[in-house]
């Protein structure tokens, strides 16, 4: 039986109706209307539907929307608004390096599964900047990009990563 929840996606609260069960990605892309986080496996085994809750990556796929009530989400579409929020950004043009990484690099082929890609690069420089080849490899590991971007995607991390640090 659905019942009400109350959200706050990219700083903006949203009252929902879903079984508590719900997945958060149905809720986010149904209710909320934001197109980042994609369904691509429904296991969390590909990350195409991670999302920051707490600023901490999550599958959103697997997440019952009980358990983002209270908590902050962010998705891809308010990343760069979150990010300029934290660092006292004026300039509403400006992306999460991150973002602009993966464009400056053209990272991505295809781009579906770029959301899952951005969002967890994004959480592990925001917590630690200056990282090595090796935990890029490892952060990044749980991902899966059916058109071998892989390279692309290092680059754009490392990119990141400099303008981070």
């Amino acid at each position: 039986m659905a019942k009400p929840f109350d959200i706050v996606v990219n700083g903006k609260r949203h009252r929902v109706a879903a079984t508590p069960d719900t997945p958060l990605l149905y809720v986010l892309r149904n209710e909320a209307q934001v197109q980042g986080p994609r369904f691509g496996c429904g296991l969390a085994q590909c990350g195409a539907c991670t999302v920051h809750v707490d600023g901490a990556p999550v599958r959103s796929c697997v997440m019952p929307v009980m358990a983002a009530q209270g908590k902050q989400v962010t998705t891809l579409d308010g990343l760069a608004e979150r990010y300029r929020a934290k660092q006292g950004i004026q300039d509403s043009t400006r992306l999460h390096p991150v973002q602009q990484a993966f464009i400056d690099e053209q990272a991505m082929q295809c781009g579906y599964c770029s959301n899952g890609w951005i969002m967890t690069a994004a959480a592990m420089l925001d917590d630690k900047p200056s990282v090595s080849d090796e935990e890029i490899r490892r952060g990044l590991s749980g991902l899966k990009c059916r058109c071998g971007a892989h390279m692309g995607v290092m680059r754009a991390v490392k990119r990141a990563a400099k303008e981070m640090a």
